[in-house]
């Protein structure tokens, strides 16, 4: 369905590529619930499975993987036919592009919900000094972080319980994506080899592990440890995830002192044909072309818009046009922070109820 959540990249000049890799999986968040619940194993026996797995250990070598760590991690692998399945029901048919969008307010009902305000009040509350100290590093304010924390793994209750190697050897070997899977496969043993306990390489069916959903590649590349114990626990450390998420968005663009968006009521008579966008998106091209032409928020406020609430962003702040559920209803003025949430997941229905969540958060 279009604009639901899937995971991409950033859309900047010089896009962040940990979010290009994130594109290319499309993991929904029903498919990590359903990876909750689901059973480690699901296999069908296949005997060029193994076959192939062996076969990677030259490329695991040459990441550095030692032998004995690639016998451990792949000892006992099987094919899981269930992750095959879940991959095949997740792909479906693309959307046409005259499919209508659905309406985002039922979306964020759901996922703006007193549960997740709540309960993200708690968690910020309970780590606000090193959220502090982590927003100082990354200019990312700490309920972005805690609202991410929260659409992910609903606070770390629900993270998946599939096998990673298994998985994603099995979409490996599978063959569709393998381009992005077989590294993916190969970076589980590069985690291992680092000191990262096989035991805890459980996650949804398509690779996304811990408390903010890495890929094993996003893992390498970004988890920083937030707790000082020295390892970048973010399947049971909260300080480590948010330190985790903190580092994503920085890395991804995050701009300090700037907000997300503001929900705002466009004026009556507004002429929305003059203010269409010349960008030709190259990536979730349903996603960026709904949106106007970039204007400063000064623009925008002599343009007869108001705020549905509290005070304007700066004048200087360039933000685009959002209205996700038509003429009528709350629009949104969305900064390049916004950008920044959808690298992380390429969504206006998820970087909308991520912003607002976190606002709920702040209240």
């Amino acid at each position: 369905m279009a604009d639901t959540p899937y995971r991409v990249g950033h859309m900047h000049a010089k896009p962040f590529r940990i979010g290009r890799l994130l594109a290319r999986i499309g993991v929904l968040l029903s498919a990590w619930t359903m990876a909750a619940s689901a059973p480690l194993h699901a296999q069908a026996a296949d005997p060029g499975f193994d076959t192939y797995v062996q076969s990677l250990w030259p490329k695991a070598q040459a990441r550095g993987v030692s032998r004995a760590t690639f016998d451990r991690v792949t000892s006992g692998l099987r094919f899981n036919a269930r992750v095959v399945a879940l991959d095949r029901d997740n792909l479906g048919a693309p959307p046409r592009p005259d499919t209508p969008i659905p309406a985002f307010a039922p979306y964020k009902a759901k996922h703006v919900d007193a549960a997740r305000i709540n309960g993200g009040r708690r968690v910020h509350d309970r780590l606000l000094p090193l959220l502090s100290r982590i927003e100082e590093r990354t200019g990312v304010p700490t309920s972005i972080m805690i609202a991410i924390f929260g659409h992910e793994t609903a606070y770390g209750a629900v993270t998946g319980n599939f096998d990673l190697p298994e998985a994603l050897a099995t979409l490996a070997y599978e063959g569709r994506r393998r381009s992005l899977f077989e590294p993916e496969f190969i970076a589980t043993l590069e985690m291992v080899e680092k000191g990262v306990p096989r035991d805890v390489l459980k996650g949804s069916w398509a690779g996304a592990f811990g408390y903010p959903q890495f890929l094993p590649s996003v893992y390498l590349k970004v988890a920083e440890d937030g707790d000082g114990d020295g390892v970048a626990r973010i399947w049971s450390s909260e300080a480590d995830a948010v330190e985790s998420i903190g580092s994503y968005l920085r890395r991804a663009g995050w701009h300090a002192g700037e907000p997300w968006g503001v929900a705002v009521r466009v004026p009556d008579g507004f002429d929305r044909s003059a203010m269409g966008t010349r960008l030709e998106p190259t990536r979730c091209p349903r996603v960026f072309a709904r949106y106007s032409r970039w204007r400063s928020m000064a623009e925008w406020r002599a343009a007869g818009f108001q705020p549905v609430s509290g005070r304007w962003p700066a004048d200087h702040i360039q933000a685009t046009l959002l209205e996700p559920d038509g003429p009528g209803k709350t629009a949104y003025l969305l900064t390049g922070n916004y950008r920044a949430i959808l690298d992380y997941n390429c969504s206006n229905f998820y970087a909308l109820s991520v912003g607002l969540l976190a606002d709920e958060i702040d209240r």
